[in-house]
């Protein structure tokens, strides 16, 4: 057990580092001098040593918060003049990204969560009241249903220009599905569970009219991808909402750009993701080609994103103690 002596010998160091911290102000490490960058590179170090000892002792969880959004704070400071280079973004998207996800995976949890129930209770709304699909879906779509015609055959004329804005039409629901965590959250959640809904109500109605094979059929292989990155932009705007909302040790402008920082890197990882799905829902979705091939090729994206996604496992047990480190601030 951490003896309280301990505690008292080594709270003097973090107070310095708060202090360099709030020195830092707007401008970063230029606001320090030589001697004081020197320093503040050692007590990073030292304190990072310090959260680890922590964390092997469940009496020592409230300084270990602390210390955690310390060295969080830190970390953006020290590394936001990084220049980018191929091999940073390489590293981002190898180890950061996949860490950083795993390490917030309570909130990947909590918004898949709100879409499986809404998508599930639009289901049953639609297969108990058909005409519930009516006032969601509008009548040209259902008009579609109820005729047997996929409204996607359109795509296949035009395939290069349809992937190009089906991947900007959801690059920009995952950014505004993001963005909107500054109501609080409210808003990300709001967008998650109409999406969700739309979904169940979309299954229901094709099923009503004999149209999931071909429903799904044409989602499988990008709704691989689609999904999940909506998914992980709810998840983007959470954090920033909880940053905003639970502040802790932290002042609420501090604790927002904390969380701030780790939500645009979890909405970065998606770009990606909604890319390649652009370009399979523009190309093999709306095609003939057989539908053991597309479920393959859904099942192959997805199960190479949950690997993405575990990797990170490996990498956040060991991150504590290392300058990398980034904030695991538990909302």
């Amino acid at each position: 057990m951490i003896s309280n002596y301990w505690i008292e010998t080594r709270k003097p160091q973090w107070n310095r580092l708060q202090e360099l911290l709030n020195q830092c102000g707007s401008q970063g490490v230029a606001n320090l001098a030589r001697a004081e960058l020197r320093e503040f590179g050692l007590l990073y170090r030292q304190v990072a040593a310090d959260l680890s000892i922590l964390r092997q002792d469940p009496t020592g969880a409230h300084y270990s918060r602390y210390l955690n959004q310390l060295l969080g704070r830190a970390h953006s400071i020290i590394y936001s003049g990084r220049k980018t280079s191929i091999r940073s973004i390489f590293s981002f998207f190898t180890t950061e990204w996949p860490a950083l996800v795993w390490r917030r995976r309570t909130y990947l949890f909590v918004v898949g969560a709100v879409f499986a129930v809404c998508g599930l209770a639009g289901a049953l709304l639609t297969l108990q009241n058909p005409d519930f699909a009516m006032q969601v879906l509008g009548p040209a779509m259902i008009d579609s249903i109820e005729r047997h015609e996929m409204w996607t055959h359109s795509i296949v004329a035009i395939r290069p220009l349809a992937s190009s804005e089906i991947a900007t039409n959801n690059l920009s629901v995952s950014f505004l599905t993001f963005a909107m965590g500054i109501t609080a959250g409210i808003g990300t959640l709001w967008l998650i569970a109409f999406n969700g809904l739309l979904m169940g109500v979309v299954s229901a109605a094709c099923g009503n009219h004999g149209m999931s094979l071909s429903l799904w059929s044409f989602v499988v292989g990008h709704g691989s991808l689609e999904i999940p990155a909506i998914l992980l932009a709810g998840s983007a705007g959470l954090r920033l909402g909880t940053g905003l909302l639970f502040p802790g040790h932290l002042s609420r402008q501090e604790s927002l750009r904390l969380a701030g920082t780790e939500a645009v890197k979890i909405e970065l990882g998606t770009i990606p993701l909604l890319i390649v799905a652009g370009f399979v829902e523009g190309f093999i979705s709306p095609t003939s080609i057989d539908t053991s091939l597309k479920v393959g090729l859904g099942f192959a994206l997805f199960t190479a994103l949950l690997a993405w996604i575990a990797s990170g496992r490996s990498k956040t047990g060991s991150s504590a103690s290392l300058p990398g480190i980034y904030s695991a601030l538990l909302l």
